[in-house]
Protein backbone atom coordinates (compact mmCIF):
# COMPACT_ATOMS: atom_id res chain seq x y z
CA UNK A 1 0.00 0.00 0.00
CA UNK A 2 1.49 3.32 -1.04
CA UNK A 3 2.07 6.00 1.55
CA UNK A 4 -0.05 9.14 1.47
CA UNK A 5 1.09 12.33 -0.17
CA UNK A 6 2.39 15.03 2.11
CA UNK A 7 -0.35 17.37 3.26
CA UNK A 8 2.24 20.18 3.32
CA UNK A 9 4.18 19.76 0.07
CA UNK A 10 3.04 16.85 -2.14
CA UNK A 11 6.34 16.78 -4.02
CA UNK A 12 8.28 15.99 -0.84
CA UNK A 13 8.53 13.43 1.93
CA UNK A 14 7.86 14.62 5.48
CA UNK A 15 6.24 13.56 8.74
CA UNK A 16 2.70 13.94 7.35
CA UNK A 17 3.32 10.77 5.31
CA UNK A 18 3.68 8.65 8.48
CA UNK A 19 1.06 6.28 9.87
CA UNK A 20 -1.56 8.56 11.48
CA UNK A 21 -1.62 6.29 14.54
CA UNK A 22 1.99 7.23 15.28
CA UNK A 23 1.12 10.93 15.05
CA UNK A 24 -1.80 10.47 17.44
CA UNK A 25 0.38 8.56 19.90
CA UNK A 26 2.97 11.34 19.90
CA UNK A 27 0.36 14.08 20.29
CA UNK A 28 -1.05 12.35 23.39
CA UNK A 29 2.28 12.35 25.28
CA UNK A 30 2.46 14.43 28.46
CA UNK A 31 5.68 15.99 29.73
CA UNK A 32 5.95 13.09 32.17
CA UNK A 33 5.54 10.62 29.31
CA UNK A 34 8.31 12.33 27.33
CA UNK A 35 10.67 12.16 30.31
CA UNK A 36 10.07 8.41 30.50
CA UNK A 37 11.15 7.84 26.89
CA UNK A 38 14.79 7.53 27.96
CA UNK A 39 16.46 4.20 27.21
CA UNK A 40 20.09 3.01 26.95
CA UNK A 41 21.67 5.21 24.29
CA UNK A 42 18.92 7.83 24.45
CA UNK A 43 18.53 10.23 27.37
CA UNK A 44 15.81 12.83 27.92
CA UNK A 45 16.65 15.78 30.19
CA UNK A 46 14.34 18.61 31.31
CA UNK A 47 15.32 22.11 32.50
CA UNK A 48 12.93 24.30 34.44
CA UNK A 49 14.33 27.69 33.41
CA UNK A 50 15.77 29.08 30.20
CA UNK A 51 18.80 30.30 32.15
CA UNK A 52 19.61 26.75 33.22
CA UNK A 53 18.82 25.41 29.75
CA UNK A 54 21.19 27.70 27.84
CA UNK A 55 23.91 27.51 30.49
CA UNK A 56 23.86 23.71 30.24
CA UNK A 57 24.10 24.01 26.46
CA UNK A 58 27.05 26.40 26.75
CA UNK A 59 28.80 24.09 29.19
CA UNK A 60 28.88 21.33 26.57
CA UNK A 61 31.33 23.53 24.65
CA UNK A 62 33.46 24.07 27.73
CA UNK A 63 33.46 20.40 28.72
CA UNK A 64 34.55 19.40 25.21
CA UNK A 65 37.22 22.06 24.76
CA UNK A 66 38.76 21.49 28.21
CA UNK A 67 39.66 17.97 27.08
CA UNK A 68 41.74 19.20 24.14
CA UNK A 69 45.50 18.69 24.23
CA UNK A 70 48.30 18.86 21.67
CA UNK A 71 48.35 15.07 21.52
CA UNK A 72 44.55 14.74 21.37
CA UNK A 73 42.72 17.76 19.94
CA UNK A 74 39.00 17.79 20.68
CA UNK A 75 36.16 19.71 19.09
CA UNK A 76 32.46 20.34 19.07
CA UNK A 77 30.05 20.73 16.16
CA UNK A 78 27.57 23.49 16.82
CA UNK A 79 24.40 24.96 15.33
CA UNK A 80 22.96 28.32 14.46
CA UNK A 81 19.54 27.77 15.96
CA UNK A 82 19.65 27.96 18.85
CA UNK A 83 22.20 30.76 19.25
CA UNK A 84 21.50 31.98 22.78
CA UNK A 85 24.25 29.76 24.18
CA UNK A 86 27.02 31.28 22.03
CA UNK A 87 27.71 34.50 24.00
CA UNK A 88 27.61 32.43 27.19
CA UNK A 89 30.34 30.17 25.79
CA UNK A 90 32.54 33.19 25.07
CA UNK A 91 31.99 34.58 28.57
CA UNK A 92 32.83 31.24 30.19
CA UNK A 93 36.01 30.86 28.13
CA UNK A 94 37.13 34.37 29.08
CA UNK A 95 36.20 34.18 32.77
CA UNK A 96 37.73 30.74 33.27
CA UNK A 97 40.81 31.51 31.17
CA UNK A 98 40.45 28.43 28.96
CA UNK A 99 42.96 28.30 26.14
CA UNK A 100 41.44 27.07 22.89
CA UNK A 101 44.82 26.46 21.26
CA UNK A 102 44.12 22.76 20.73
CA UNK A 103 40.34 22.96 20.51
CA UNK A 104 38.33 22.69 17.30
CA UNK A 105 34.91 23.76 16.08
CA UNK A 106 32.78 22.57 13.18
CA UNK A 107 29.91 24.69 11.92
CA UNK A 108 26.92 22.49 11.10
CA UNK A 109 25.73 24.13 7.93
CA UNK A 110 25.66 27.17 5.69
CA UNK A 111 23.44 28.66 3.01
CA UNK A 112 24.26 27.91 -0.62
CA UNK A 113 23.88 30.44 -3.44
CA UNK A 114 22.78 28.60 -6.58
CA UNK A 115 23.52 31.62 -8.76
CA UNK A 116 27.23 31.61 -7.86
CA UNK A 117 27.63 27.91 -7.07
CA UNK A 118 29.22 28.86 -3.75
CA UNK A 119 28.35 29.21 -0.10
CA UNK A 120 26.93 32.62 0.77
CA UNK A 121 29.65 35.12 1.76
CA UNK A 122 30.27 35.93 5.41
CA UNK A 123 28.78 39.35 4.72
CA UNK A 124 25.39 37.83 3.89
CA UNK A 125 22.85 38.84 6.58
CA UNK A 126 21.87 35.19 7.16
CA UNK A 127 25.42 33.76 7.10
CA UNK A 128 25.86 31.14 9.81
CA UNK A 129 29.63 31.62 9.86
CA UNK A 130 29.06 35.32 10.45
CA UNK A 131 26.76 34.53 13.39
CA UNK A 132 29.31 32.15 14.95
CA UNK A 133 32.07 34.71 14.62
CA UNK A 134 30.03 37.64 15.93
CA UNK A 135 28.27 35.83 18.79
CA UNK A 136 31.13 33.59 19.92
CA UNK A 137 34.60 33.61 18.43
CA UNK A 138 34.91 37.37 18.03
CA UNK A 139 34.18 37.82 21.76
CA UNK A 140 36.99 35.59 23.03
CA UNK A 141 40.15 37.25 24.34
CA UNK A 142 42.94 37.06 21.72
CA UNK A 143 45.33 35.16 23.99
CA UNK A 144 42.70 32.43 24.47
CA UNK A 145 41.37 32.35 20.91
CA UNK A 146 41.03 29.26 18.76
CA UNK A 147 43.51 29.18 15.85
CA UNK A 148 41.83 30.03 12.59
CA UNK A 149 42.86 26.69 11.08
CA UNK A 150 40.88 24.92 13.82
CA UNK A 151 37.62 26.54 12.69
CA UNK A 152 35.86 24.36 10.12
CA UNK A 153 32.93 25.92 8.28
CA UNK A 154 31.07 24.08 5.49
CA UNK A 155 31.87 25.26 1.97
CA UNK A 156 30.36 24.42 -1.40
CA UNK A 157 33.56 22.52 -2.18
CA UNK A 158 32.96 20.10 0.68
CA UNK A 159 36.25 18.16 0.50
CA UNK A 160 38.25 20.11 3.07
CA UNK A 161 35.37 20.15 5.53
CA UNK A 162 34.76 16.42 5.20
CA UNK A 163 38.50 15.72 5.56
CA UNK A 164 38.61 17.71 8.80
CA UNK A 165 36.27 15.16 10.38
CA UNK A 166 38.74 12.40 9.58
CA UNK A 167 41.92 14.24 10.51
CA UNK A 168 42.37 12.72 13.96
CA UNK A 169 40.43 15.41 15.83
CA UNK A 170 37.89 13.86 18.19
CA UNK A 171 34.39 15.33 18.06
CA UNK A 172 33.14 15.04 21.63
CA UNK A 173 29.63 16.27 20.87
CA UNK A 174 27.49 17.47 18.00
CA UNK A 175 24.87 19.93 19.16
CA UNK A 176 21.75 20.83 17.27
CA UNK A 177 18.25 22.12 17.34
CA UNK A 178 15.27 20.52 15.66
CA UNK A 179 13.49 22.21 12.80
CA UNK A 180 9.79 22.14 12.03
CA UNK A 181 10.51 19.51 9.36
CA UNK A 182 12.21 17.31 12.02
CA UNK A 183 15.77 17.76 10.76
CA UNK A 184 19.11 18.21 12.46
CA UNK A 185 21.38 20.62 10.63
CA UNK A 186 19.81 20.79 7.14
CA UNK A 187 19.28 17.06 6.81
CA UNK A 188 15.79 17.56 5.40
CA UNK A 189 13.54 14.88 3.92
CA UNK A 190 14.11 14.40 0.20
CA UNK A 191 11.87 15.21 -2.75
CA UNK A 192 9.30 12.60 -3.75
CA UNK A 193 10.70 11.88 -7.19
CA UNK A 194 12.68 9.32 -9.17
CA UNK A 195 13.48 6.18 -7.19
CA UNK A 196 11.90 7.85 -4.15
CA UNK A 197 8.55 8.58 -5.78
CA UNK A 198 6.75 5.84 -3.83
CA UNK A 199 8.95 5.28 -0.78
CA UNK A 200 11.52 7.53 0.91
CA UNK A 201 15.18 6.48 1.21
CA UNK A 202 15.79 3.61 3.59
CA UNK A 203 17.52 4.56 6.84
CA UNK A 204 20.70 2.91 5.52
CA UNK A 205 20.57 4.94 2.32
CA UNK A 206 20.06 8.20 4.19
CA UNK A 207 22.77 7.42 6.72
CA UNK A 208 25.25 6.91 3.88
CA UNK A 209 24.99 10.60 2.97
CA UNK A 210 27.91 12.87 3.79
CA UNK A 211 28.28 16.64 3.85
CA UNK A 212 26.58 17.94 0.72
CA UNK A 213 24.52 20.65 -0.95
CA UNK A 214 20.82 20.01 -0.35
CA UNK A 215 17.47 21.33 -1.54
CA UNK A 216 15.44 22.61 1.39
CA UNK A 217 11.88 21.55 2.16
CA UNK A 218 9.37 24.44 1.91
CA UNK A 219 8.70 24.13 5.64
CA UNK A 220 12.39 24.80 6.33
CA UNK A 221 12.30 27.92 4.18
CA UNK A 222 9.22 29.20 6.03
CA UNK A 223 10.75 28.43 9.42
CA UNK A 224 13.99 30.27 8.71
CA UNK A 225 12.07 33.25 7.38
CA UNK A 226 10.06 33.27 10.61
CA UNK A 227 12.96 32.81 13.04
CA UNK A 228 15.66 34.83 11.28
CA UNK A 229 14.15 37.11 8.66
CA UNK A 230 11.01 38.62 10.10
CA UNK A 231 8.93 36.37 7.85
CA UNK A 232 10.59 37.55 4.63
CA UNK A 233 10.85 34.22 2.81
CA UNK A 234 12.23 35.92 -0.31
CA UNK A 235 15.58 36.44 1.42
CA UNK A 236 16.03 32.78 2.40
CA UNK A 237 18.13 30.66 -0.02
CA UNK A 238 16.44 27.48 -1.21
CA UNK A 239 19.62 25.39 -0.84
CA UNK A 240 22.21 24.86 1.85
CA UNK A 241 25.38 22.93 2.66
CA UNK A 242 24.88 20.59 5.59
CA UNK A 243 26.92 18.24 7.72
CA UNK A 244 25.83 14.73 6.81
CA UNK A 245 24.89 11.60 8.70
CA UNK A 246 28.34 10.19 7.93
CA UNK A 247 29.97 12.98 9.94
CA UNK A 248 27.25 12.87 12.58
CA UNK A 249 28.11 9.25 13.35
CA UNK A 250 31.74 10.32 13.92
CA UNK A 251 30.59 12.45 16.87
CA UNK A 252 30.71 10.61 20.18
CA UNK A 253 27.44 12.19 21.31
CA UNK A 254 24.56 14.02 19.61
CA UNK A 255 22.88 16.59 21.85
CA UNK A 256 19.61 18.17 20.65
CA UNK A 257 18.20 21.28 22.36
CA UNK A 258 14.45 21.97 22.39
CA UNK A 259 13.67 25.44 23.73
CA UNK A 260 10.21 25.46 22.16
CA UNK A 261 11.21 28.14 19.65
CA UNK A 262 12.07 26.13 16.55
CA UNK A 263 9.89 23.01 16.47
CA UNK A 264 6.35 22.79 17.80
CA UNK A 265 4.82 20.67 20.59
CA UNK A 266 3.99 17.77 18.25
CA UNK A 267 7.43 17.71 16.69
CA UNK A 268 9.19 17.75 20.04
CA UNK A 269 7.21 14.68 21.04
CA UNK A 270 7.23 12.81 17.73
CA UNK A 271 10.98 12.50 17.26
CA UNK A 272 11.57 11.55 20.89
CA UNK A 273 8.96 8.81 20.59
CA UNK A 274 10.42 7.50 17.33
CA UNK A 275 13.98 7.50 18.69
CA UNK A 276 12.88 5.85 21.94
CA UNK A 277 11.04 3.11 20.04
CA UNK A 278 13.74 2.87 17.34
CA UNK A 279 11.26 3.73 14.60
CA UNK A 280 13.59 5.00 11.86
CA UNK A 281 12.01 6.67 8.83
CA UNK A 282 13.85 9.10 6.57
CA UNK A 283 10.67 11.15 6.11
CA UNK A 284 11.51 12.20 9.68
CA UNK A 285 15.31 12.51 9.45
CA UNK A 286 15.73 13.14 13.18
CA UNK A 287 14.31 9.66 13.85
CA UNK A 288 17.44 8.10 12.33
CA UNK A 289 19.37 9.26 15.41
CA UNK A 290 17.76 6.30 17.14
CA UNK A 291 20.58 4.30 15.53
CA UNK A 292 23.33 6.51 17.03
CA UNK A 293 24.97 5.09 20.19
CA UNK A 294 24.58 8.23 22.34
CA UNK A 295 21.83 10.81 21.88
CA UNK A 296 20.47 13.28 24.40
CA UNK A 297 17.31 15.39 24.02
CA UNK A 298 17.28 18.50 26.19
CA UNK A 299 13.95 20.22 26.84
CA UNK A 300 12.95 23.54 28.36
CA UNK A 301 9.91 22.43 30.30
CA UNK A 302 8.08 25.67 29.58
CA UNK A 303 8.63 25.23 25.84
CA UNK A 304 7.22 21.72 25.46
CA UNK A 305 3.64 22.97 25.23
CA UNK A 306 0.76 20.62 24.54
CA UNK A 307 -1.15 19.36 21.53
CA UNK A 308 -4.67 20.23 22.59
CA UNK A 309 -6.78 22.27 20.19
CA UNK A 310 -6.80 26.00 20.92
CA UNK A 311 -8.35 28.64 18.68
CA UNK A 312 -6.37 31.89 18.34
Amino acid sequence: MSRPLSSIAPGWWDYTTLDPALIREAAALTARDVAQLSRPGFRVVFYDTLEDFYLAEALEYIQAWKQATAAQPVGICGPIGPTEQLPLVARLVNELGISLRHAHFWGMDEWYDGATGREVPVGHPLSFERADRELLFGRIRPELAMPEENLHFPKAAVGAYRDSWRSGVRCAVMQGGQGDIKHWAFNDPVKREGVYAEVPPTPAEYRALGTRVVDLHPVTLMQNARTSGGGNITMVPSQAITVGPQETWLAEKVSIWHAGVHDNPLGQRLTALMISQRVADSAVPMSLLGEHPEVQFNYFRGGLGHCAVEMH
